[in-house]
């Protein structure tokens, strides 16, 4: 999991790679570096650690000359955190360099291969195969070389790829990893994510897999895999630049929560019209409702249980088995999948690996996909029957917030669409679309409502352990408040399903323990107030998260998060917020990198 980028133009080539990595960071931190093409040589640094570090090496790209060059910023796959490990990787004859994103699954055979050949190996990574494959088959056509290098090539690669004989190109290939093309005014660029180009332009192309592409200054040419041109239309990018910027929030994070109400009227509002929901983007979809037997919802991370929460719409509304799997486990288990399921598949990147290996598997069993995404045009929008986007916007932070409350606001969309698609009438239409609407009033309202979760941070922050309970859809968000809760400070967290304690979680229970107890289901309420007296009795702590005015639980917990009254069908979405910023400010206590936690990157691009 790295990010990629590449310019040729007439300006200095280093300091727009370096603003490019910054953007990149996310996708990768424990080392960087750029290659920069001055004439017919190809100089190289390289760092270990942050971008920071990279800038500082090179005096903001000063000190490097040329107008054409490829950065590259690493999370580690193959090979410790090194200078030597770090990329571009430089040919032995130093023409060529190349940078990459993805895992080449053959390259210890291809390393061998290469090293009978002669060829000498400086790092220990899978990418480092790549350059001297390039090398071995160059006799003076780029294109054919690159050709013959994809061709040995098996698994996944974005390549940034430099050739000293033609000083002022670069080249572009993808195969089952993210790369975008930028069109400038006498400058063109590729990058991972358009969030490094959009300071540059907004005028992109979207490579597909098997495609490479040649860049000079003046233009950009697409070629399929044999070598033929091929004519690829351009996309403009909508959102403003400055949505990729902090606006005055010491975290990404922090203002990607406080951009939830925002975000989720965008995905919910325009999908209301004289009150019902409409999708055109699923009018195909409508025919082969009646023969859909089965849901299954499948991601990983986050979106995974963003899933689990909107199994309880879907399932309530449509009365259809709703299945939901992690997607690592899906792709392996040889699923009972058929031309009756509707496989939901949900990516905030649309690039996750293991997420398209499990899209592919059901596809080949006869599933019909629909894919949440937020990220046009990515892979797992364009393998997908159907696609409904998120428009949470760019997310930057590693730990995603707007990604998830987005994804979940468009499955309580989905299904009150599909039951009103399957002729169902629960009675309660309009009431269901009002409550909708009302979202993101309510996430703001939630933010509004907890001044003191600053203060429960300090109490708090420095736990061994937080356990988090709950029934039903609190349990689907107590898991999704546990990840956040682990991913960004770095505390154990755990999520269990309340009625489950006394079969064997109790035990871990002790003096102090402090146990986050969600209670946002009146129907259940009852039930879950026991569980925390079980909890109480062995003498945990506990931080109740529940509506305001909820009477009955000011008597049994310690410290008290709220929401406000909402139907509980569709609370998760506002429920999360709270634990959102519980974990923000716990992290904060501990003095963690919140938006690039350690060993953790945004686009999961390998298995």
């Amino acid at each position: 999991m790295c990010g990629i980028v590449g310019f040729t133009g007439v300006r200095s080539a280093a300091p727009i790679l370096l603003d490019g990595l910054k953007k990149l960071e996310y996708r990768g931190y424990d080392s960087a570096g750029i290659a920069v093409m001055d004439h017919h040589v190809i100089s190289l640094s390289k760092v270990t650690g942050r971008i920071a570090n990279l800038c500082e090496k090179t005096h903001d790209g000063k000190c490097m000359a040329g107008s054409t060059g490829i950065g590259h910023t690493r999370w580690a796959t193959h090979g410790a955190p090194t200078e030597e490990n770090a990329h571009p990787h430089l040919s032995n004859d130093g023409r060529f360099a190349v940078v990459h994103n993805g895992i080449i699954e053959n390259y210890i055979a291809l390393r061998e291969e290469l090293i009978r050949d002669g060829y000498h190996f400086e790092s220990e990574t899978d990418t480092e195969v790549i350059v001297h494959l390039i090398e071995m088959y160059y006799r003076g056509d780029m294109r054919e070389a690159l050709i013959r290098t994809a061709n040995q090539l098996r698994g996944s690669y974005a390549l940034g790829v430099l050739c000293s004989e033609e000083p002022d190109k670069i080249y572009a290939v993808r195969e089952a990893s993210p790369l975008i093309l930028g069109l400038g005014i006498g400058e063109n660029f590729f990058a991972s994510d358009v969030t490094a180009l959009v300071n540059h332009t907004r005028n992109v192309i979207y490579l597909e897999d098997g495609e490479f592409a040649e860049l000079s200054r003046s233009s950009i040419r697409v070629f399929d895999g044999a070598g033929q041109e091929i004519r690829k239309k351009s996309t403009r990018i909508l959102w403003d630049v400055q949505a990729a910027e902090k606006g005055g929030f010491e975290h990404f994070m922090l203002k990607e929560i406080m951009e939830q109400p925002g975000a989720v009227k965008a995905t919910i509002s325009p999908r209301i019209k004289d009150g019902r929901i409409v999708f055109d983007e699923l009018k195909a979809l409508i025919p082969a409702l009646p023969n859909i037997r089965k849901i299954m919802i499948t991601a990983c991370g986050s979106a995974y249980y963003a899933g689990c929460a909107g199994k309880y719409a879907l399932e309530k509304l449509c009365r259809i088995p709703v299945e939901t799997q992690l997607a690592s486990e899906l792709r392996y288990s040889d699923p009972l999948i058929d031309e009756q399921t509707l496989l939901i598949v949900i990516s905030q990147s649309g690039e996750t690996a293991d997420t398209i290996a499990a899209m592919k598997e059901c596809k080949a069993r006869g599933a019909k996909t629909l894919a949440i995404v937020n990220v046009v045009g990515s892979t797992v929008a364009k393998m997908a029957d159907y696609t409904v986007y998120t428009w949470a916007g760019p997310e930057i932070a590693v730990a995603t917030t707007k990604g998830y409350t987005t994804q979940i606001s468009v499955l309580y969309l989905l299904a009150l669409y599909l039951s009103d698609c399957l002729g169902l009438d629960s009675g309660k239409k309009a009431v269901m679309i009002e409550a909708l609407q009302a979202l993101p009033r309510q996430i703001q309202q939630a933010i509004d409502m907890n001044p003191g979760i600053p203060g429960l941070a300090r109490k708090y922050h420095a736990s061994k352990a937080l356990f988090f309970i709950g029934r039903n859809t609190d349990y689907a968000v107590a898991l999704e408040g546990a990840l956040k809760m682990k991913e960004i400070s770095y505390l154990h967290a755990e999520a269990y399903a309340a009625g489950e304690l006394k079969h064997g979680t109790i035990a871990l229970i002790e003096e102090h323990q402090p146990v986050i107890a969600l209670c946002c289901n009146p129907l259940i309420m009852e039930k879950t107030m026991n569980n925390i007296v079980e909890v109480k009795s062995r003498g945990a702590e506990v931080l109740a998260l529940t509506y305001r005015n909820n009477q009955k639980i000011l008597s049994v917990a310690d410290d008290l998060l709220f929401i406000p009254q909402i139907d509980p069908l569709f609370s998760a979405v506002v429920e999360i917020v709270p634990l959102q910023l519980l974990a923000y400010y716990v992290a904060k206590e501990n003095e963690c990198d919140i938006d690039k936690p350690k060993n953790l990157a945004k686009s999961v691009t390998v298995e």
